[in-house]
């Protein structure tokens, strides 16, 4: 990381960073371009690990590529906020925090690994616990990403 002086590195903090982000920004890979969605997730922490949940049609674009290649990069920001310049072009900028890293998507076929990452899914996006039962989960796709390698950084205002 370039700017050291931004880093985060305390697992707590970077916890927060993605609790607080609501939209992950899924990049894969596609021939000669990179292929980048946004979306929804749930998410877990265990033994270093970051695992994100998000759910969609069971057939679409983004599946094929998991499915030719499932090296994946993710992406989630929080706090964006402009920081006036003044009349100074180039002493505008923002505040952030963000998170990045790189791992590897599948797409869960167990039942109850799906029902837990829609569990975890609708508790990061609402606050709240849901019921989500078999039927529920078979009318969905789950993409589980594990993120291994994770970098961190922010910005604050002041």
């Amino acid at each position: 990381m370039r700017r050291k002086d931004r880093e985060v590195t305390n697992i707590i903090e970077i916890l927060q960073i993605i609790e607080k982000a609501k939209v992950l920004h899924l990049a894969l890979f596609d021939a000669d371009y990179p292929y980048i969605v946004p979306l929804h997730y749930g998410y877990e922490y265990t033994e270093g690990i970051l695992i994100f949940y998000m759910h969609c049609a069971k057939e679409g674009h983004k599946l094929d590529l998991i499915r030719s290649n499932p090296n994946v990069c993710i992406e989630v920001e929080s706090d964006v906020e402009l920081i006036s310049g003044g009349d100074v072009a180039c002493k505008h900028g923002a505040s952030f925090a963000s998170v990045i890293g790189r791992g590897r998507a599948e797409l869960t076929e167990d039942v109850q690994e799906k029902i837990r990452g829609l569990s975890l899914f609708m508790k990061n996006q609402t606050g709240r616990e849901f019921n989500i039962n078999e039927e529920m989960a078979s009318t969905v796709e789950v993409i589980k990403v594990v993120i291994s390698e994770f970098t961190a950084k922010s910005r604050s205002k002041a």
